[in-house]
């Protein structure tokens, strides 16, 4: 049996990133552009993208714990249980992203918002049938609490490089200059936009495939098979405090970060007239945890992960907020304003799967069984209710302002509005999430190493009762 304490080597590391870089190509572009997609270039009103948006996520969440305890259930195999299924769904998860923004030419508007549910709840399946074990990994590659933060911040790393080209680099690309009435304005070029996006699928196929030749799993299943029941997983999880409160902060993390990627998108257009400067604003936001990276092993072991992360959120409330009474026009005070609020975001970004981890232990304990299928599952359905909110919420909010879908130049109120939405929604966002880090999640450093301590016993307690 392999020693669950070994360090991970740094090659393994990157491995673990290589799969959120994956799926964060498309997590990020889904953010930036799906709106911008559905109403600019197939022509589905805001409100009825806000209805698909909420109708998909109630289907994940049903979806996504039945894939969970299918993926519990399963025996671990040659290349361990849950590795193979970033080798084994590589491709599908590719060929509907691309049909995800394919534009079908000759279909009726009702033809086509059909397509998009279709092509919407098969990507999610797909999608999950990666991140589900992709997530639960981490649980089984180490048990040791500094290399689980690690893995934490290599994986949040990956995701951002996943994330960068659809902020950073593609609002460079995918907007042309045309005249409107004598003036020059800026629209999206849906040509450009479909390259990138099969680009980016193969790219996810070769990332996906690295990811699962880079990593593996050392700590083993039990010897003897466990019954898995869900009713009873979510009736513990329902008691179990430290859950309940890192699913809200995800779904609050999750749910600003993609409001503000797709709201942005907007603003630079219509309120700055500057959209190019959107690829700034990824940089600001994502810069500090390039920066922080070489002190953030050290900040984390003399504070804590919570009390890191808590002081963290804190501050990007204060920026947003700041933001929200400047209404300032300058784009690079809004971009200045924005990294300072990316540092704080980046604490909890970074550690927020190392948190993650720590639950899964207590969960264990609670339960008496190794379910991080199930328990990722719903822990990863918070964080699609999140991208919901952003989605679906943004679109209502959008519709409410006044923006007119398809418009060239909106009308003149609109622009306003949309930076009161910009900022204010971010602000209370990261305020709730400051609020549930500092006084609803419990684990202190000192509550982590008992957790982790009982657990050891407990797991050799149950492999002397098996063998016995």
């Amino acid at each position: 049996m392999e020693q669950t304490h070994d360090r991970v080597a740094f090659s393994e590391k990157i491995g673990y990133a290589l799969a959120d870089t994956g799926g964060s190509l498309f997590t990020s572009m889904i953010g930036t552009f799906m709106q911008m997609f559905y109403v600019d270039v197939l022509k589905i009103p805001f409100q009825r993208v806000g209805t698909l948006l909420l109708i998909i996520r109630l289907f994940s969440g049903i979806n996504d714990p039945i894939l969970g305890a299918f993926f519990d259930r399963r025996p671990p195999g040659k290349y361990g249980k849950y590795r193979p299924c970033l080798r084994n769904f590589s491709l599908p998860f590719a060929v509907m992203a691309v049909l995800l923004f394919a534009q079908v030419p000759g279909l009726s508007p009702t033809q086509t918002l059909i397509y998009a549910y279709i092509t919407q709840i098969i990507y999610d399946i797909v999608f999950t049938a990666i991140n589900i074990p992709m997530g639960a990994m981490a649980s089984v590659i180490t048990t040791d609490g500094e290399e689980r933060s690690a893995l934490s911040t290599f994986r949040s790393l990956g995701a951002g490089l996943g994330g960068l080209p659809s902020q950073a680099i593609l609002p460079l690309l995918v907007f042309s200059t045309v005249m409107y009435n004598d003036n020059a304005v800026q629209v999206f070029n849906y040509r450009s936009f479909f390259i990138a996006v099969v680009v980016f699928s193969l790219v996810s196929i070769v990332v996906h495939n690295a990811a699962f030749k880079m990593t593996r799993e050392r700590v083993q299943a039990p010897s003897q098979p466990q019954t898995h029941d869900i009713r009873h997983t979510i009736r513990v999880l329902a008691k179990n405090r430290s859950f309940l409160a890192i699913c809200v902060a995800s779904l609050l993390t999750m749910g600003s970060m993609l409001f503000s990627m797709a709201v942005n998108n907007f603003l630079f257009l219509h309120y700055f007239n500057q959209p190019a400067l959107l690829a700034l604003v990824a940089v600001a936001v994502n810069a500090p945890a390039v920066l922080l990276l070489p002190v953030l092993p050290k900040l984390v072991r003399r504070m804590g992960k919570k009390q890191l992360c808590a002081c963290g959120l804190a501050l990007s409330a204060a920026a947003n907020f700041l933001l929200l009474g400047m209404r300032t026009n300058n784009p690079f005070v809004f971009i200045g304003l924005s990294f300072i609020g990316g540092i704080g975001q980046t604490f909890l970004n970074m550690q927020i799967w190392a948190l993650l981890t720590d639950v899964l232990d207590k969960q264990e304990l609670m339960s008496k069984k190794r379910e991080e299928g199930t328990c990722y599952a719903l822990f990863f359905a918070t964080r699609k209710i999140g991208h919901t909110l952003a989605g679906a919420g943004s679109s209502y909010l959008l519709g409410a302002i006044g923006y007119v879908e398809g418009a060239t130049v909106q009308p003149v109120h609109v622009p306003g509005r949309l930076y009161t939405v910009a900022t204010l929604v971010p602000a209370i966002a990261f305020l709730l999430n400051f609020l549930t880090m500092q006084f609803w999640y419990p684990f202190s450093k000192c509550d982590e190493e008992e957790i982790r301590t009982e657990l050891a016993v407990q797991r050799a307690v149950q492999e002397e009762s098996a063998n016995a």
